[in-house]
């Protein structure tokens, strides 16, 4: 009903009663489910005969109506299904064009999960034809859209678990395009409405606005995401989303289909969420990325639009932040999830009882945390263990089973193997044994070597601990019984055993009655003690006699009290215990004090005697061995029947185990655990593990573990190393591990982070997402700052190491190739096998797979913030210009100049880096004093010449289109114009350095605002800048403009200054310099400041011509509008901006260079005299030797034809800067 696949009320009622007949087929005739099924059957029946009745009194019933137009239905659902097995026909009779290869055959049935067991982990919802087909046939698919979420998914599925690029990777695309165009073919599918009478249309129409006002939790989060992107606006309340609504057209921009793969606009973003097609939030999250990165990826990096399309990037993350609670849903914790797993076990070890309710673990509180046999061990027993479990010490289950394991053996050691704590030592390893495997689930969860120790083991363990025993413990009974022992007489009892059967002349009786009470064999009685203060004996009557004197006599088994017995103090007792000793004598009756009553522990808490009191009731567990001083439990209750009548109890007794007279607990316990270690955690016990390697340098010795600085490593870990000038220290792998003259290097492949990778802003992470870089290093452990974990995409959503903290476990799934500047995807790291010596990580496996959580790209806010402050001007600029159109219209505008540069078609665009520019101050004809600086770029003097040829094209235009138009021109300019416009723009930043001083010397009052009124500088940007009445166009803007010709004489749009003396805007005369600047052509009285040429760490240096570059860390050129004229009588002083702050740039690999290059024999660290001497037609490298280059350095070659020759120049111009240092300050 919810996801509303019932067509009529006869397909609901079918389903009701197929669903009442199976409990009524299923269960018996008698039991309660199937007399409810057949109560709600008739239910049923009886609802639906009074809906018949509703509809026709209404005149129109709702099924009789499904009825009558059953055939129209029938012709409908006809064409529903030949369109889906046409859809069908497409995808299986697709074939490769000239092989005519089947595409869908490895389409057509799911992996094998014998051969691809990995591929069920990765794929939680796999597809095949097959099952299409099935569902095609069978009727399952409600909808068409049905049908292709399928056929989505499981092209969807194959390109996820292959790799780019791969034969079935490049089938499912060609496949899924080749059903979208059948789809497309075969038109849209009849709407559903289309059948019925119109009663049933009216019926239907007025129940889906209730349908519509209720939306699910998840429509909701996706209605909140679309809007919160939709309705942002900056801070001049423009909207951004506007130009992202709708795709361009084919024929204004067929450039733009050819370079984006998978156009998408909001609209049809809105069409799929009101489809039902999202399945979750993260779908519609990965459209709108894909949207966001389609104007990256087409506009240039300094449009509006690209700054645009990051900013609406970080809003939607921001609101799916917010939806997630602030805070990502990310993995538990393991070490604490194993930490409650070991006090899980231990508690239920400890508590482990037998049928009577007596813990196992009560006889072992005797074992003495010393060992005996070896006093140097650490003391461990119960409650040193419970007292580190407690304080969380131990973070591995195979640790705390060997400190276990420790004590239940010390226990088997100490004691014989007939006592009740050899015994109870072997249950309990047992039942810890099975607890464990029951907890892991044989290695499910945790994976430990733990499990390597099975019951096997132990009942090995046992059998050999008694086969070496008993013998011993047979010759120390002979022994014991050979010499009259001590302890064998215990104390206030008769020294004399009288043993019954030397006495022949008896006559035994079954009852006796002495002074007035009658005693039968069976029963139990107080003996009077030898001593006043203690308490009388317990003996049972298993004989009766009277003497030839007339004495009357019994003869029975003593049983001793807890205080008769020697046992440690830690013992606990049940209330009221008594044990049944080895002792039997005779006991005159003038020595009987009374009855009382020793009942079986298994009857005792659920009989009670009938006409005793409970203080006179005892209860046996256990027998004891006084020769031995060994208690053992009581399997066979072997005692004379008593003639005492027991009847149930009315509520059976609770278990209370009472300590021991004897018992010290404060002291006890306080001894005990000033033995535990007051480390932080209970580590496992490693060595140092040597290995052999074929081919080793002689002297070096290879390590499979080793320790080193407090931490130990194995081969395969990995750990972060030191890394200079990087935010975050880079991963390395520790693939060979060994020892050279005492110092201790490894070997292994480094992983970077994805801020040292070269991607668009919008593109999203993995939370602690690393890569494999092409880099493998030697370096020496005195790098390592630390442990961490690499994990495969597979194993990071399934599985966790328990000793490596979360934020400490990183995810690799894919290589960065550092010369194609791309990611691709890898099938896995190495694995290692260890000896049995090396200690193994533990593994706990989660319980349900985790959803990686994404997280933004690290340059999306620096790149906001730069594009925000390189636009600041323009959009200014924009308000300026609405302020002088609407004050100055009268205002003349001289001839645009020829233009001095061709314009070509050809598509090259030349990466851009961000400039450094001052923020923005908004225009000056509202704030006086406002200071703007100007940066110049090839890109601002081309815009400047080229924008009034476009307007007076295209009169029409708003600001934003033409800005477009420009930006278009610009792409497809050849790389050899731009380099030349680059060239200009770094001529005339220089010319205005050297004339700065004469400014600052003209000015009578420096950094004012000079009063001219100069052209509007347009954005540097394939977009330009939208204005804010223009219409919008999609995210992706620009467009091959037509072909222009130079023009000659005024244009409407373009503001600039013609020749004109300064009086005529009331200020005082200037000198002509000042009126004509080296600056843009045709555009007198420009001025730009703040360009530096190539600098590298601070020194500054003028490029030669056509070989501008920019480096990381350089002023670049940019833009800023200059402000308008001031009004009349004032003076205009000259504007002039402050001189750039110097830029350091810190290259790490170099600097480190530089240091291991010091000698004190050399005066240079380089070959100088060859260095001077080296030219680039000289030189001739491999392309290896080529990949090792440092073209990081760089963002781009520029206009050189390789990077090799854009840092050739580099080092041109530092050497340059160098030698003028050197001659100035005379070095």
């Amino acid at each position: 009903m919810k996801n509303g696949e019932y067509e009529n009320v006869e397909q609901m009622d079918a389903d009701l009663t197929l669903m009442f007949e199976n409990a009524k087929q299923y269960n018996m005739p008698n039991s309660s489910i199937y007399k409810r099924a057949l109560r709600l059957q008739q239910i049923l029946q009886a609802k639906k005969r009074e809906l018949l009745r509703r509809d026709d009194e209404d005149g129109d019933s709702l099924l009789s109506s499904d009825a009558g137009s059953t055939k129209r239905k029938s012709h409908k659902k006809n064409i529903k299904k030949n369109r889906m097995k046409a859809l069908y026909a497409a995808v299986t009779d697709a074939r490769e064009v000239g092989t005519s290869r089947r595409l869908c055959d490895l389409f057509m049935v799911k992996p094998s999960k014998k051969d691809y067991p990995d591929y069920y982990k990765v794929i939680l919802e796999p597809m095949d034809l097959k099952t299409i087909e099935h569902n095609v046939r069978t009727e399952r698919y409600a909808t068409e859209d049905a049908l292709m979420d399928d056929m989505k998914l499981m092209f969807r599925n194959a390109r996820h678990y292959n790799e780019e690029g791969s034969q079935v990777y490049n089938d499912a695309d060609i496949l899924e395009k080749i059903l979208k165009d059948k789809r497309k073919e075969l038109g849209q599918p009849p709407e559903e409405g289309d059948v019925g009478s119109p009663k049933l249309k009216q019926r239907k129409s007025g129940i889906s606005p209730k349908k519509t006002k209720y939306l699910t939790p998840l429509q909701q989060k996706l209605n909140e995401l679309y809007d919160a992107v939709r309705n942002f606006t900056d801070r001049r309340g423009r909207r951004l989303s506007t130009i992202f609504l709708r795709l361009p057209s084919r024929a204004e921009l067929p450039d733009y289909y050819a370079t984006i793969k998978r156009p998408i606009d909001m609209e049809r973003l809105r069409s799929h969420m009101a489809a039902g097609r999202y399945q979750d939030v993260e779908g519609l999250v990965e459209d709108f990325t894909v949207m966001f990165n389609n104007a990256c990826m087409y506009n240039e990096p300094e449009s509006l639009i690209y700054r645009d399309a990051l900013m609406l990037h970080r809003v939607l993350l921001e609101t799916r932040k917010q939806q997630e609670g602030g805070e990502d849903s990310g993995p538990p914790a393991v070490g604490s999830l194993v930490r409650e797993m070991i006090r899980n076990l231990l508690v239920s070890v400890l508590g482990h009882q037998d049928e009577e309710g007596r813990c196992y673990s009560d006889s072992l509180a005797e074992i003495p945390a010393v060992d005996p046999d070896t006093p140097e061990r650490p003391p461990l027993n119960f409650d040193i263990i419970r007292v580190n479990v407690e304080r969380g010490r131990y973070k591995r289950l195979d640790v705390f089973q060997e400190h276990v394991f420790e004590v239940l053996q010390k226990a088997r050691r100490l004691h014989r193997t007939d006592s009740e704590v050899f015994d109870d030592a072997v249950e309990l390893q047992q039942f810890f044994i099975k607890i464990r495997d029951e907890l892991c689930k044989n290695g499910e969860i945790l994976l430990t070597t733990a499990l390597n120790y099975t019951l096997k083991h132990l009942h090995n363990d046992v059998d050999q601990e008694k086969r070496e025993k008993i013998p011993k413990e047979i010759e120390e009974d002979k022994e014991k019984e050979d010499e009259p022992s001590k302890s064998s007489k215990v104390k206030n009892l008769p020294s004399e055993v009288w043993r019954p059967e030397l006495q022949t002349d008896l006559v035994y009786q079954q009852q006796c009655t002495f002074a007035n009470t009658t005693y039968y064999v069976g029963e139990y009685v107080y003996v009077q003690p030898s001593e006043a203060n203690l308490k009388p004996h317990i003996v049972l009557i298993e004989r009766l006699w009277e003497d030839e004197q007339g004495e009357k006599w019994l003869y029975g088994c003593w049983f001793y009290r807890p205080r008769e017995t020697f046992h440690m103090a830690t013992r606990k007792f049940l209330e009221n215990e008594a044990f049944k000793s080895d002792y039997y004598n005779r006991v005159a009756f003038s020595k009987v004090l009374g009855k009382c009553v020793v009942m079986f522990v298994k009857d005792y808490f659920k009989l009670q005697p009938e006409g005793y009191k409970d203080e006179d009731v005892y209860v046996c567990e256990s027998r004891y061995t006084a020769r031995c001083k060994l208690f053992k439990k009581i399997k066979i209750w072997a005692v004379p029947p008593s003639p005492v009548r027991f009847v149930p109890r009315n509520v059976p007794l609770p278990v209370v185990r009472v300590a021991s007279m004897f018992a010290k607990p404060d002291l006890e316990k306080l001894e005990k655990i000033s033995f535990v270690d007051s480390s932080s955690f209970v580590d496992k016990e490693r060595e140092d593990v040597t290995t052999e390697v074929s081919g080793a340098e002689p002297g070096w010795q290879y390590y499979e573990q080793l320790h080193y600085n407090n931490m130990w490593f194995k081969v395969g870990d990995c750990a972060y190393v030191q890394s200079h000038g990087l935010s975050k220290p880079r991963v390395a792998r520790l693939e060979k591990l060994w020892v050279q003259n005492g110092t201790t290097f490894f070997f292994g492949p480094i992983f970077i982070h994805p801020e040292e990778t070269a991607h668009e802003p919008t593109k999203m992470f993995y939370k602690r997402e690393v890569f494999l870089s092409h880099l493998e290093e030697t370096l020496p452990l005195t790098c390592v700052i630390g442990k961490c974990m690499v994990s495969s995409f597979k194993d990071y959503l399934s599985c966790r190491p328990t000793e490596v903290a979360e934020e400490d476990n990183l995810l690799c799934e894919s290589r960065y190739i550092d010369s194609e500047k791309q990611v691709k995807k890898f099938k896995g790291l190495k694995r290692f096998s260890y000896s049995s010596k090396v200690v193994e990580d533990e593994v706990y496996y989660f319980r349900k797979l985790i959803v990686p959580q994404k997280e933004a790209s690290p340059f999306l806010d620096k790149k906001i913030e730069e594009l925000e402050v390189k636009l600041a001007d323009i959009e200014d600029g924009d308000d300026d210009m609405d302020d002088m159109e609407d004050d100055d219209e009268g205002i003349e505008t001289p001839s645009m100049p020829q233009m001095q540069t061709s314009l070509t078609s050809d598509m090259d665009s030349m990466p851009y880096t961000p400039s450094q520019s001052t923020p923005k101050i908004k225009g000056l004809s509202k704030k006086e004093g406002a200071k703007r600086k100007i940066n110049m770029s090839g890109y601002i003097l081309f815009s400047s010449e080229m924008r009034a040829v476009i307007k007076a094209r295209h009169p029409d235009f708003s600001f934003g289109e033409l800005s477009r138009l420009v930006g278009t021109e610009w792409r497809n300019l050849e790389a050899v114009k731009k380099a030349d416009y680059e060239e200009r723009a770094a001529k005339i930043v220089e010319q205005q350095e050297r004339d700065r001083p004469a400014l600052k010397q003209a000015s009578p009052r420096s950094g004012t605002p000079v009063g001219s009124r100069i052209g509007i500088v347009p954005s540097p940007s394939t977009m330009g800048m939208i204005n804010q009445t223009m219409t919008p166009m999609s995210g992706m803007m620009g467009a091959y403009g037509p072909h222009y010709m130079p023009m000659q004489g005024p244009h409407d749009g373009l503001l600039s200054v013609a020749p004109m003396s300064p009086y005529q805007a009331g200020g005082p005369h200037l000198s002509p310099h000042h009126l004509q600047q080296v600056g843009m052509p045709g555009y007198p009285g420009m001025l730009h400041h703040g360009m530096v040429g190539a600098a590298v760490n601070g020194i500054s240096g003028s490029p030669a011509p056509g070989s501008f570059m920019q480096q990381p860390g350089m002023f670049s050129p940019g833009q800023h509008a200059p402000p308008p004229y001031p009004g009349p009588g004032q003076t205009p002083p000259m504007f002039l901006a402050p001189p750039p702050k110097t830029q350091r740039v810190l290259h790490s690999e170099a600097y480190l260079k530089y240091i291991e290059g010091l000698n004190s024999d050399s005066s240079t660290v380089s070959k100088w005299d060859q260095t001077l001497k080296a030219q680039r037609r000289d030189a001739h490298m491999t392309k290896e030797q080529e990949s090792r280059l440092p073209a990081h350095w760089l963002k781009s070659k520029g206009a050189h034809t390789t990077m090799a020759d854009a840092l050739w120049r580099l080092r041109d111009l530092m050497l340059r800067d160098s030698l003028n240092i050197c001659q100035a300050y005379n070095v």
